[in-house]
């Protein structure tokens, strides 16, 4: 395998990825310098958070059209350029521009590097590929919060923005020498009616959890987003049932290898939005820990997810995409459950090990799940799966972040009280039990789905073949 190509696809989503999550530490430090409060500015969360939901869907069209390297060169620029014009900003308008303006680069670089990769690797070296492009998605929430009161503490919050740039031109740079040049297709002209529902749908749904769980705007207008955003959903999939080239094409669920890892993959996404926003507040909260010190008990599980790609090959040659979806999945949902078991008494290493098994899970299942979405679809279909992929992606972890805040939020209405330790354990056990409906589109997976990527079938056969006839 090709190890060059998704490493330079890895290395700019993890930019991202980072990006997205280490301002959320420096939240306060940027709001003092730009003369607002911290909930004002989390304005600027929300309006990354739409952004992505307005693109992604474009991004397949984009990748057709114009040609998917190209695309994500472009995107990296783009992402770049709102990186400079965040540090430099003087005012909270300036700042939800900037990164609004990010998000349209993040939108793009995410389904169109997995479109890249997909066609630039063979369907036996899938797994591999994607393993090396996972472990930015989960280290990229787990470091990113030390990091940032790292930077914020001992330099400025500026420096967050700014050490994209050199990653970034590097990214440019290497992507023209490395990427291969995937000729672009002649898609049939854009869906515009599509692109507007499904915009209005997606970021409405985005901005409404956002505004619920980061209440930075009365949790009235983030209901009423919400249902703006169901009713164009509702409106869109009418409209994507009579269009003959949907932006979002419906018709990739009738792939059930696809389904299991759209539907499964979604629920399990959950708990991903759900523990980077819980466990550092339950440490910093109902441990009394500082930003940093619950940050370095948190980055273990990056070492977790670091250790996938030494195994998931061997372990899906072995078990195939059924099995080992479903261990990865009851093993992710059994450690989520035991965070909610965590005292002030209980061993920062028992914590440090939790959390790097759990890395480990969740890699897994991630890894596998995202093969699992191309494995059985045809190569005229993988930009439409990108598409899609990355908006269910998007919506999910906005709804585990929301769904978190809402536990906390009835917490302490009903006991009237602030937040406590038993809030966050009650949290962590809920989320966990969401987590594990994950397993049930996996279970009605047949054994054999994705046998061509993973190898499980080619293994079971060689097996017969080798019986002796009498």
């Amino acid at each position: 395998m090709n190890r060059i190509v998704p490493m330079i696809l890895a290395v700019a989503l993890f930019m991202e990825q980072m990006d997205s999550t280490v301002i959320a530490t420096s939240l306060p430090a940027i709001a003092h310098d730009l003369g607002v409060g911290p909930i004002t500015l989390k304005l600027a969360l929300t309006a990354y958070m739409v952004s992505l939901a307005i693109f992604i869907p474009l991004s397949g069209w984009m990748a057709d059209r114009f040609g998917a390297k190209r695309i994500f060169r472009a995107a990296i620029l783009v992402f770049v350029f709102g990186s400079i014009l965040c540090a430099a900003s003087d005012s909270v308008l300036a700042f939800v521009v900037s990164r609004f303006l990010q998000g349209m680069g993040g939108a793009m670089m995410t389904p169109v590097a997995r479109l890249v990769l997909v066609r630039s690797t063979q369907r036996s070296e899938l797994v591999g590929a994607m393993a090396l492009l996972t472990i930015p998605a989960l280290v990229g929430p787990l470091a990113g919060p030390p990091l940032g009161g790292f930077i914020t503490t001992y330099f400025s919050w500026h420096w967050i923005f700014l050490i994209n740039v050199p990653v970034g031109i590097l990214g440019y740079i290497l992507s023209g020498i490395y990427l291969p040049e995937i000729v672009s297709a002649a898609p049939p002209p854009i869906d515009i009616k599509g692109f507007f529902l499904s915009a209005v749908a997606a970021s409405g749904v985005m901005f409404g959890l956002s505004v619920m769980s980061l209440p930075a705007l009365p949790p009235q207008i983030g209901a009423a987003a919400v249902v703006i955003g169901i009713v164009c959903g509702v409106l869109y999939v009418r409209h994507a049932r009579r269009h003959p080239a949907p932006l979002l094409d419906l018709n990739l669920f009738k792939d059930s290898a696809f389904r299991a890892a759209a539907i499964g993959g979604s629920l399990f996404r959950i708990s991903i939005g759900a523990v980077p926003f819980l466990m550092p507040l339950m440490l910093q909260v109902g441990f009394g820990l500082t930003p940093f010190q619950s940050g370095m008990i948190t980055f273990v599980g990056a070492v977790g997810a670091l250790t996938t790609k030494f195994f998931a090959k061997r372990v899906l040659i072995f078990a195939g995409f059924r099995t080992t979806l479903i261990l990865a999945c009851i093993a992710g949902t059994i450690l989520t459950f035991v965070n909610g078991l965590f005292t002030p008494a209980t061993p920062y290493v028992v914590m440090m090990f939790t959390l790097l098994l759990a890395g480990f899970a969740r890699s897994f299942f991630f890894t596998s799940v995202n093969a699992l979405a191309f494995a059985d679809l045809p190569d005229s279909d993988a930009s439409k799966a990108t598409s899609m992929s990355a908006v269910l992606q998007q919506m999910s972890l906005a709804f585990g972040v929301a769904t978190a805040g809402a536990i906390l939020e009835i917490e302490t209405t009903l006991t009237g009280s602030k937040l406590e330790l038993q809030d966050f354990q009650i949290a962590f056990m809920l989320i966990s039990a969401i987590t594990l409906t994950a397993v049930i589109p996996l279970i009605r997976m047949s054994k054999t789905a994705g046998s061509s990527v993973s190898g499980h079938k080619m293994r079971t056969e060689d097996k017969v073949e080798t019986i002796p006839v009498k």
